[in-house]
């Protein structure tokens, strides 16, 4: 698995780091420097410097641990507007739920908390870049706690008319997605094509009313149409 893996991220990483401390930067960048094909393609204290950096270097990934306030989340959409082949990662105290939902719902491909070992940092890039989803087990679980029902005003969930639409084929395909497998392996499963896992998924988005795999996760998990591993991938 973790050679598949590999095999299918770029030959070079270019990666932008971006946060207020010029120490934090600094850190970042010599741990990330130091695996092999990882680069660093630039680095941005402030949400301005961030995006012409980003824009001019158009890296693989931007590594944005700079809303520590919340003041600087809303500029991640602006972020895939200079570059739309970068994907984000987003650094955030563990324990701020409201920037954590935020930051998936603006269009960060992973959430990690700052507290992080630099082998799962490693890991949740590799994933990312491979065309998954990262979520660590302690924010999914913020997550999940964010946007449980007993969260939200009491009335008639619309969700379970969503999950009344599914055919019994695609909850199987929600299911081992939930498992993060990959689209070839989810095939594999259930002995059809990675194109029609592909029509499967756009059908399953389309009913859900989800925008990409890692909200189809979230859904999943939030509703046990799949089982939370300890963390959670997805591949496009």
């Amino acid at each position: 698995m973790q050679g598949q893996l590999r095999d299918s991220l770029p030959a070079r990483i270019r990666i932008v780091t971006v946060d207020e401390h010029e120490l934090f930067r600094a850190g970042l960048s010599l741990i990330l420097s130091q695996q092999p094909g990882f680069e660093i393609a630039g680095s941005a204290s402030s949400l301005r410097e961030a995006l012409a950096v980003v824009q001019r270097q158009k890296p693989d990934l931007v590594l944005v641990s700079l809303i520590t306030s919340g003041s600087g989340i809303e500029f991640l959409p602006d972020l895939a507007a200079v570059s739309e082949t970068s994907k984000v990662l987003v650094l955030l105290d563990s324990g701020d739920q409201e920037l954590l939902r935020k930051a998936v719902r603006l269009g960060a491909a992973g959430v990690l908390s700052k507290h992080a070992p630099a082998a799962t940092l490693i890991k949740a890039i590799e994933c990312i870049l491979a065309g998954e989803a990262w979520l660590d087990r302690s924010t999914t679980a913020a997550l999940l706690r964010e946007l449980s029902p007993r969260n939200r005003p009491a009335k008639q969930d619309p969700e379970l008319a969503k999950i009344a639409s599914l055919t019994a084929r695609e909850r199987e395909v929600i299911r081992l997605a939930g498992e993060g497998l990959k689209n070839r392996q989810i095939a594999e499963k259930l002995f059809i094509s990675d194109i029609t896992v592909h029509h499967h998924l756009t059908s399953i988005y389309s009913k859900l009313e989800v925008a990409d795999r890692l909200e189809l996760l979230i859904f999943a998990y939030r509703n046990k149409l799949a089982v939370l591993p300890g963390s959670i991938g997805s591949v496009t």
